[in-house]
């Protein structure tokens, strides 16, 4: 009888002892946990990647780039991080969107373009501790520059020049100052540009529509005149040919003094009235009697049948 009891009171012990343990561990297990996500959320061990750069700022305001790659520790508190740099090549888009952007030509007129800016940095000191938010400087700085160069440019050029537009721009970013006797883009924001591509320079929608427009009414126009040239050069041949046969009609059986003009004439005109009853639709025949005095036209009646 008094060994049952004992058997249970140990199992029961033994469950409650595990039971103990498993809640402890789980509980050193949290707050470990815990204590590693606080630490990386705070990152007061903090990783820097190759080819990026971590600056930090201390206590004291100073402010310092860490470049060596892998782990690090940082105070917390006492220092944080401010900004990780990439040092890999990056793009800048023209107006900072990589849609067109509207610009206006030197002669007043509206066009679209886009263009696309390589640069990497070189200095991290210049950068990140010298320039405050130098993206968005270098933004406008770079948007400036460019639009200058674009916008004092004749239309047919930003057209059809694109490739020697793009190296204008391409050396202006490299060497250019920004303002007159000051700095360059690169020796402000210590970075190297690589290259500038511009992506495309085209009219407005609007602008095209009308342009088509207005070469369709030169088409038209073109062939009207066309057609207006080519029907008075056969009135002209036809003129000619007309003045040349009557001249030779003249030379064959005129007279050297002239006299034989007048009866030309008129018989010239007899021909065109005849010709004209030729075509009347009426069904009467014509006749031409010729007379060098009076041009007379006389139309018979057609013969009746027997």
């Amino acid at each position: 009888m008094t060994t049952e009891p004992s058997a249970k009171f140990v199992r029961r012990a033994f469950v409650r002892t595990a039971l103990r343990r498993t809640i402890g561990i789980g509980l050193l297990i949290g707050l470990v946990y815990g204590l590693v996500a606080l630490v990386y959320a705070s990152r007061t061990i903090y990783k820097v990647k190759l080819n990026y750069a971590v600056v930090l700022e201390k206590l004291g305001g100073q402010r310092q780039a860490i470049t060596e790659v892998g782990w690090h520790f940082r105070l917390p508190y006492f220092t944080r991080i401010e900004q990780e740099v990439p040092l890999m090549n990056q793009q800048m888009h023209l107006g900072g969107q990589a849609e067109p952007m509207r610009i206006i030509s030197k002669e007043n007129v509206a066009l679209w373009t886009s263009g696309v800016m390589t640069y990497r940095i070189r200095d991290l000191h210049q950068w990140a501790i010298e320039n405050l938010d130098a993206h968005r400087l270098l933004q406008a700085d770079y948007d400036g520059i460019v639009k200058d160069i674009l916008q004092a440019q004749e239309v047919d050029r930003l057209v059809s020049g694109r490739e020697r537009i793009k190296e204008e721009i391409y050396r202006a970013l490299k060497s250019r100052p920004v303002n007159e006797g000051g700095p360059t883009l690169e020796q402000k924001y210590g970075i190297e540009v690589v290259s500038f591509v511009l992506k495309e320079t085209r009219f407005g929608d609007k602008l095209v529509a009308a342009t088509e427009e207005k070469k369709r009414r030169e088409l038209i126009a073109e062939a009207e005149n066309y057609a207006a040239d080519q029907e008075a050069s056969r009135i002209r041949k036809l003129y000619r040919a007309y003045t040349e046969s009557i001249r030779e009609l003249q030379r064959t059986v005129g007279r050297p003094d002239g006299s034989t003009d007048v009866a030309l004439l008129n018989f010239l005109a007899q021909q065109k009235w005849a010709t004209a009853y030729e075509k009347n639709p009426g069904g009467r025949s014509t006749v031409v009697i010729q007379n060098t005095e009076v041009p007379p036209a006389l139309t018979l009646p057609q013969a009746q049948e027997p």
